[in-house]
């Protein structure tokens, strides 16, 4: 028998099991519009086939990836299809997928350039590309981590840098402990997310001051508290549940002259700023400090894809400082300087190939069809019995049934229809159904369809209440 090695050896050159896994993805596709948006029981049950102990032996691989496909491929939800509506998933460009494909077969670790300079190079294009649709300042950077909630991080530890250098305090010289104490100012509607990076950081309940929000989960500027320059606020491009966005024009430079620094949560609203019929939502969003986004989701990149913008360079390298003698840097981007860790999936590729296919036009273009599908879909929810509690200004919908209970139930049949699949929540102390337009694939037919299974959930909600 052969070695692992020569198995190996003999796998990497054929062509056998790639064609075979293409084959098999490429058949997925062709099956994802007429298949249940989330797995179904039956699905569900085939998961038990991996619950095996661990083989003594090398297994077959064409075998291995023949049961992993026809497994899975029950059990995936499909973000990419038109009738996903749930969380802020995004779908995933046609360009993207194809480039995902190619650069899993590059495998390559975007740390430094001399470990990838393709990864490098595309790395430093996509931070250029990005400070131009965001309008942000030249001296902006740009770093590629796993979503926002990481993008966060990031800029929330470059703020607590900052903010203590600034009060006299070496972060790495003393630590944390015995520092100057710093105000973090957020809205009541802010991301939990944020909340738990602040954790992280060493931040607790005691040290954040809540702000008010208004009926759209926009915080309202004239609570703001008296701010200093000990003080890190935090902002929303766009509410996860309403889609709204804080008053910038208002709170930023308030908080610029007061010396604080201002991070803006912008996983999927950034994008706002892309599109020339929306970018009033983003008015002087560039006044900020940091900013928080994903490709994965209004840009429709392959998972996963966070990013982290920073407008003071050294802040953001000094917290994510990294030593080793073995590190060989060089005069080039060494991306792992701008991000929380070193070996990682060069991001970068796929990212910039979505950008690169898209161009300004197709960007705001994207934008635009998703709040296109928004206003439409809250419009046929409305002539259907939903109340919408939210202004559509970008691409999320709120809507409520007649009573907290039919919300419940109606979500619950939504969910178990097969249909179309959207998300719950609480909103101003009630149950809610959550809808997000995030995926290109949407279409009004995707749209109807799921209407059309609404109606017969609110009624059939409404029936087994009367």
């Amino acid at each position: 028998m052969a070695s692992l090695q020569q198995q190996l050896f003999v796998q990497k050159k054929s062509k056998k099991l790639l064609n075979q896994a293409s084959d098999l993805a490429l058949e997925y596709l062709e099956t994802i519009e007429n298949s249940p948006v989330v797995p179904s029981r039956t699905g569900i049950e085939m998961l038990k086939e991996f619950d095996i102990d661990l083989p003594d032996s090398i297994g077959d691989e064409q075998q291995i990836l023949e049961q992993l496909a026809s497994i899975g491929c029950h059990n995936t939800v499909h973000y990419n299809g038109g009738r996903y509506y749930g969380f802020v998933n995004g779908g995933i460009l046609p360009i993207g997928m194809a480039t995902r494909w190619l650069a899993d077969v590059w495998d390559q670790n975007a740390a430094l350039n001399v470990m990838s300079p393709i990864a490098a190079k595309l790395e430093s294009v996509c931070e250029v590309w990005l400070k131009q649709l965001f309008n942000l300042p030249e001296k902006t950077v740009a770093g590629l981590v796993g979503g926002t909630s990481v993008a966060s991080l990031c800029g929330l530890a470059a703020a607590r840098y900052r903010q203590l250098q600034n009060l006299n305090w070496d972060l790495a010289q003393n630590g944390t402990f015995g520092a100057p104490k710093l105000r973090i100012i957020m809205g009541t509607q802010t991301h939990g997310t944020v909340v738990k990076m602040l954790n992280l950081l060493g931040f607790g309940a005691a040290d954040i001051e809540w702000v008010e929000c208004d009926d759209q989960g926009r915080m309202i500027p004239d609570l703001m508290p008296a701010l200093d320059r000990t003080c890190i606020v935090v902002l929303q491009a766009g509410n996860v549940c309403s889609g709204a966005f804080d008053h910038f024009s208002q709170l930023i430079p308030k908080a610029k002259q007061a010396q604080a620094w201002v991070h803006v949560d912008g996983a999927f609203g950034l994008w706002a700023a892309a599109s020339p019929r929306f970018s009033h939502l983003t008015k002087d969003v560039n006044l900020a400090d940091s900013w928080s986004v994903d490709g994965h989701k209004t840009l429709n990149t392959p998972y996963d894809c966070g990013v982290i913008l920073c407008a003071d360079e050294q802040a953001l390298t000094h917290a994510l400082h990294q030593q080793g003698s073995y590190i060989q840097s060089s005069e080039e981007r060494d991306s792992m300087m701008f991000t929380p860790d070193m070996s990682r999936r060069a991001k970068g590729i796929d990212l910039w190939s979505c950008l690169r296919y898209l161009g300004r036009q197709g960007i705001a273009e994207l934008i635009e069809l998703l709040h296109e599908r928004a206003s439409y879909f809250a419009l046929q929810a409305s002539q259907i019995g939903f109340k919408v509690l939210n202004d559509v200004v970008f691409n999320q919908v709120i809507l409520q049934a007649d009573t907290e209970q039919q919300t419940l139930n109606t979500l619950k049949k939504i969910q178990a229809s097969g249909v179309c699949w959207c998300g719950g929540a609480k909103w101003q102390g009630k149950a809610i159904i959550r809808v997000s337009i995030c995926a290109w694939a949407t279409t009004e037919k995707d749209i109807d369809d799921s209407i059309e299974v609404f109606a017969q959930c609110l009624n059939g909600s409404a029936a087994g209440l009367a």
